[in-house]
């Protein structure tokens, strides 16, 4: 990932020099290659990863059958080529800014913030998440496909255990957290949402989400919510063992 320079000034003989790579047939193709994918992209968010075929694409972006072919060789290769964008461009909208913000828990909020408006980008992704959808349509399908959805999913599990453990080297988590537990909580809290979003259509999704995802960060701060209640049970255990222990020392009074 590039740079981004502080002066967004340019030498006019740069911009000429693009304009001279943008003429040539190899950058064609991939200008080509990335419309053909943005839209198989919106194809697979809407119908699912095995309901993008060669045919509705080559209709959608205007090319022949055989021109998609040349592009990706076959089915196989052209959902494995929108799983690798709809990953990237989770890296790119969700991971990447997130980990750019200040270590520990901010970067976990933004993390989520990131996350839900990725989601709900109705421009990229009309019908929801591929590769929510990906990792049920493909769970008993071993292959390529399912291989490469899996991975992902597992590399963004270990991103998120990687930025809860930063937020107890920071200070912001206690130090015994369980950030296996935590990564676990979070993804399943995401999955969740998106579930309850788009098939039970709950237009308290996103504040069922926000409420769970401020427990769990408390939680992770000082300890599960009834560790209060049980140090105020075993203090008062402790004051009324002292005063029965005062009752017994007490000598009897003379008659």
């Amino acid at each position: 990932m590039k740079p981004l320079n502080s002066d967004d000034s340019q030498d006019p003989s740069q911009e000429t020099a693009k304009e001279t790579m943008a003429d040539r047939p190899g950058d064609r193709a991939l200008q080509t290659r990335a419309l053909i994918l943005d839209t198989a992209l919106k194809i697979a968010s809407r119908d699912g990863i095995e309901g993008l075929t060669i045919g509705e694409l080559a209709k959608a972006v205007g090319m022949s059958k055989s021109g998609l072919f040349a592009h990706f060789g076959g089915k196989d290769q052209l959902q494995l080529a929108v799983l690798e964008l709809a990953t990237q461009t989770f890296i790119d909208v969700v991971m990447r800014p997130a980990f750019k913000e200040p270590r520990g828990e901010p970067r976990l909020g933004a993390m989520l913030n990131n996350w839900l408006n990725h989601l709900n980008d109705a421009d990229v992704l009309p019908g929801g998440s591929v590769l929510i959808a990906a990792s049920i349509e493909l769970d008993d399908r071993p292959g390529a496909l399912r291989d490469f959805v899996q991975k992902s999913q597992k590399d963004l599990i270990s991103n998120i255990e990687k930025a809860a453990r930063i937020a107890v080297d920071e200070g912001h988590f206690r130090k015994d957290l369980d950030v296996e537990q935590f990564a676990w909580s979070m993804y399943s809290f995401v999955l969740g949402y998106h579930h309850f979003k788009r098939m039970l259509e709950d237009p308290k999704a996103e504040v069922h989400l926000r409420r769970s995802f401020k427990g769990l960060i408390e939680v992770a701060r000082t300890g599960a919510k009834n560790e209060p209640a049980k140090s105020a049970t075993a203090a008062t255990a402790k004051k009324k063992k002292g005063a029965h222990e005062a009752t017994l020392k007490t000598p009897p009074k003379k008659k």
